[in-house]
């Protein structure tokens, strides 16, 4: 189990899947003794897999949990990881929260020298490209 904030990330290898109703109930109970609630309907799942295993194997998911959306994609502290680990819409995403950016300093850059302009570029653009990148 991994917190951060108020998010709680439980990983189960997949020998012990079996396990996944319980292990939530005890994620809820150690909640409960915290003073904490934990909200099922905010609750998401999701299965890694190798892709080329899912193509060969044809390996079925366990069932749904109750209440728990079973999801492709999550978004773990900024970074989007999909279920056959693919950086592929990190990367669109990250592209797409850098496209406004880069068309304001180009549309409005008001009377700014190219210094300015570039310690602006490497400020907003340059730190979103980078975060994460070493993962």
């Amino acid at each position: 189990m991994v917190k951060y904030a108020d998010d709680t990330y439980l990983v189960i290898p997949a020998c012990n899947v079996q396990s996944r109703a319980a292990e939530l109930d005890n994620v809820e109970a150690w909640a409960e003794k915290n003073n904490l609630r934990l909200n099922r309907r905010k609750t998401v799942e999701i299965i890694f897999t190798d892709g080329r295993c899912r193509r060969q194997c044809r390996v079925t998911p366990p069932p749904h949990l109750l209440e728990v959306t079973r999801v492709t994609t999550l978004k773990i502290l900024g970074v989007t990881i999909s279920s056959s680990l693919s950086v592929v819409q990190h990367v669109d995403d990250i592209i797409c929260a850098c496209s406004p950016s880069l068309h304001a300093l180009r549309v409005r850059n008001h009377g700014m020298g190219d210094a300015a302009l570039q310690i602006i570029y490497r400020a907003v653009v340059v730190d979103k490209l980078l975060y994460a990148a070493s993962a």
